[in-house]
């Protein structure tokens, strides 16, 4: 093999220089020509719920910033894995993105085997908002307070039930933190969705359930349901005189639920950091804000990093309580 010039040589280290500048100036120029087309926000659960409407609500924000639409694609079936596994394949250029619940940190505890990783396969990028649940009873039922409703439980296991939108869903993760906490036994019944738990137990068929704060408020006004206590650690301006759960009666409780966007493994650093720049400065806007706060959510402002830190909690947390509750997936 014939040995290199003295002048191929002498060039070599610009060439290389001037390789290596570019190589570091295209990552920076990616997110700046980001996004060129539509972006398509995939959403696991059906339209009309908080997981929807925070991202449909945020989708308009991105594209007035973005100067590109943001499509919000319902993909339901499986509590959110069919959706979660077309993001997790999709190619990762931050086109493709997962508005994803609380409930992403359960279902690896409740299948043997999903065709995803959430740690592996999916990247963090921001948390645009989160919601307490607030906790409803029939009027028939005799307890007015937290403290009551636990003592009636205690004193009746087995006898009362609750109704959440599905196994694993952030409602029942609630229900059997309560039953932890509490010592007590009531038992959980899934149902579809949010409206068909409280008409669950407005109809009493059972006694018990955690509603969205948006859509209890009017039921509890009307004396149709009554509240005991808000899911969280601060009460709602929705509904100001009722209690945390904690304050009234269990210490220690919390279970909010919340929403984030993420994307597939190996999107970018840029793009993901573009992204979440995006998706906090839209939940900052008067505008939006308001428009979460009419609904019952709370604009959060997690770095991917934040927000990967979260997740890691929440398995660990869930991990715990799906083996302390005996969880199956039906």
């Amino acid at each position: 093999m014939r040995n290199p010039s003295p002048s191929a040589t002498r060039t070599m280290p610009l060439a290389c220089l001037i390789a290596g500048l570019l190589g570091g100036a295209m990552p920076q120029a990616l997110a700046q020509s980001f996004p060129v087309k539509p972006i398509r926000m995939i959403v696991g659960l059906g339209p009309g719920g908080a997981a929807d409407t925070t991202a449909r609500l945020l989708g308009q924000r991105m594209a007035t910033e973005l100067g590109q639409p943001v499509l919000v694609d319902n993909r339901t079936g499986a509590s959110g894995v069919i959706a979660y596994q077309l993001v997790a394949s999709s190619i990762p250029d931050g086109y493709t993105l997962a508005l994803v619940t609380a409930a992403v940190t359960t279902l690896p505890f409740l299948h043997t085997k999903l065709p995803y990783d959430i740690e592996k396969d999916l990247v963090p990028v921001a948390v645009p908002t989160s919601s307490s649940h607030v906790l409803l009873v029939n009027p028939s039922v005799k307890a007015t307070t937290v403290a009551e409703l636990i003592a009636l439980a205690r004193a009746n296991p087995g006898k009362l039930s609750y109704a959440s939108t599905g196994v694993g869903s952030a409602q029942h993760m609630a229900g059997e933190f309560f039953n932890i906490l509490a010592k007590t036994n009531i038992l959980h019944v899934a149902y579809k969705g949010g409206a068909e738990s409280v008409m669950a137990t407005l109809s009493g068929q059972v006694e018990v359930t955690y509603g969205s704060l948006v859509a209890s408020t009017s039921l509890i006004n009307a004396g149709k349901l009554r509240a005991l206590g808000i899911t969280g650690t601060t009460r709602s301006p929705l509904l100001p005189s009722v209690p945390t759960i904690s304050e009234a009666g269990l210490p220690g409780y919390d279970s909010v639920a919340w929403y984030g966007v993420m994307a597939p493994a190996r999107t970018p650093r840029p793009i993901i950091t573009r992204l979440n720049e995006v998706i906090v400065k839209a939940g900052q806007t008067a505008e939006l804000r308001e428009a979460y706060a009419k609904i019952g959510l709370e604009p959060q402002s997690h770095t991917p990093e934040q927000f990967a830190e979260l997740i890691r909690s929440e398995l660990a947390k869930n991990r715990k309580l799906v083996a302390e509750a005996g969880i199956k997936a039906n």
